[in-house]
């Protein structure tokens, strides 16, 4: 009986290892087939065709190159009898602006895009960064992504409205501004506070931000974005290098805190919204709070500690002249930190070592998240499951980039980012780097999207468009 019962357990055995190495084969096949595409045929479609003329106009750095992107999207609204207005903030850097009068002046949408790129060194491209090529079905480009793609969507969701003759039950403002990826400080931060007209009943805001987790060229998760952590740059001053260096010892603690300062409410949402599709984190990530009692807030991910975390990151100590070094020094704060508080913070631990904060480089905050329990929210869920189904729809939160989006809802208007389109993680990786670029089929997929979204806010339905993947 006994042998029986030894060999009833090793036939058990055996037959757990096969059913686990045939799972873990179809989990690596899939794994692999994930990571496998293979080139549709190339269709210029009109949304494409207008997006490469846009990138090939160099709007980069150093500053004043916006005023050919804003004349470029201005002739286009005129096209479609659109008055749109260019707005200089300084000589050459320019801001689009064009409002479609709803029957209510309230509670208006606002799509908002920059018209400034990163700049781009042609030194390690495949393309030309301004070229716009078209290979193997991809769009190349500086701009494609962030954010002359996501612009086009926009624009073309605004010129769509303006063509179906038909008054929105609310205002809507296509705004393209300068200066985003330096600080917007000559762009939104500036027409806020010189033309305060143009964000006058403005409810809601579409941007940037966004993100789309694709897997076998479907979206498994659109992440709405609805804050990010804002930053505080400054540059910090030692007499001698053993001053510095003793004071960035000190500060080491607060580069990678132990324990959260706060949990958000909007943070555990959205980490909650994660959870389902992390395989090693989910369990940690579906109730933050109770990770954190558990003692178990150390396994997750910086990425996602640091959304409960002010955090700092200093940079190198570098000769100052013949007066000392300096520092630089960055810090990422929760949403709604008073970056003054933050500054003091850091001022009161510098002045022990005899280092003082020579500059404030850039300040932002705070900037409280928007809300993921709106109308506008939902709408925006809603009109992405319909275009990707089967994929998840959520909120993001950006934990070291930021936009423009901060300055609105510092105003008390809800931004949402959007990306659009699906993108792949390798497409990502072209975000201010080399080979940025998309697709062209999935790049009208979001065409769709947009007009969709921009349709049902103004007339109660979508457009109609009914593309999918």
């Amino acid at each position: 009986m006994r042998r029986w019962r030894w060999l009833l357990v090793f036939v058990v055995v055996v037959l757990a290892l096969i059913t686990g190495l045939l799972v873990y084969n179809k989990q690596t096949n899939d794994e692999i087939n994930s990571q496998l595409w293979i080139p549709k045929p190339v269709t210029i479609t009109p949304a494409v065709a207008l997006l490469q003329q846009y990138v090939r106009i160099d709007t980069s750095n150093p500053p004043g190159k916006e005023l050919a992107g804003a004349r470029f999207l201005a002739v286009i609204l005129g096209k479609n009898g659109i008055n749109a207005e260019i707005i200089e903030s300084a000589p050459g850097r320019a801001n689009v602006y064009a409002r479609l009068p709803g029957k209510q002046h309230e509670s208006g949408l606002l799509l908002l895009n920059h018209i400034d790129v990163v700049p781009a060194d042609k030194e390690g491209w495949t393309r030309p960064p301004f070229g716009a090529e078209l290979r193997l079905n991809q769009l190349y480009g500086r701009g494609t992504l962030d954010m002359k793609g996501i612009a086009v969507c926009e624009l073309l969701a605004f010129i769509d409205l303006v063509r179906s003759h038909r008054t929105p039950a609310r205002d809507i403002v296509f705004l393209a501004t300068a200066d985003e990826e330096a600080g917007g400080q000559m762009g939104v931060a500036w027409l806020l506070q010189h033309r305060p007209d143009i964000f006058a009943g403005i409810r809601y805001a579409l941007n940037e931000g966004g993100i789309t987790e694709t897997t076998q060229e479907n979206i498994r998760y659109f992440g709405i974005e609805i804050g990010t952590k804002v930053m505080v740059k400054l540059l910090l001053h030692a007499p001698d290098r053993q001053s510095m260096q003793a004071l960035r010892i000190a500060l080491e603690p607060f580069m990678t805190p132990a324990d959260p300062d706060r949990v958000l409410p909007e943070a555990r949402e959205f980490m909650h919204d994660l959870a389902p599709l992390r395989v090693e984190q989910g369990q940690y990530l579906d109730d933050i709070n109770r990770t954190i009692a558990a003692g178990k807030f150390w396994l997750l991910p910086s990425g996602y500690l640091e959304l409960t975390q002010n955090v700092l990151y200093p940079g190198s100590i570098d000769p100052d002249g013949a007066s000392g070094v300096s520092m630089r020094v960055n810090l990422y704060d929760l949403p709604d930190e008073n970056p003054n508080a933050r500054i003091e913070w850091l001022r009161a631990i510098a002045s022990r070592y005899g280092v003082t904060i020579a500059q404030v480089i850039q300040k932002s905050g705070p900037a409280p998240m928007s809300s993921r329990h709106t109308p506008m929210f939902a709408l925006i869920a809603s009109e992405a499951l319909k275009q990707y189904p089967g994929a998840r729809a959520g909120s993001e939160i950006l934990v070291v980039s930021t936009n423009d989006s901060r300055y609105l809802r510092a105003k008390g208007i809800d931004a949402y980012g959007l990306m659009p389109f699906p993108t792949d993680w390798n497409q990502t990786l072209g975000i201010h780097s080399i080979d940025e670029r998309l697709r062209a089929d999935w790049f009208d997929h979001g065409v769709n999207l947009m007009k969709n979204i921009t349709h049902r806010f103004a007339f109660g339905r979508p457009a109609g468009v009914s593309l999918r993947p």
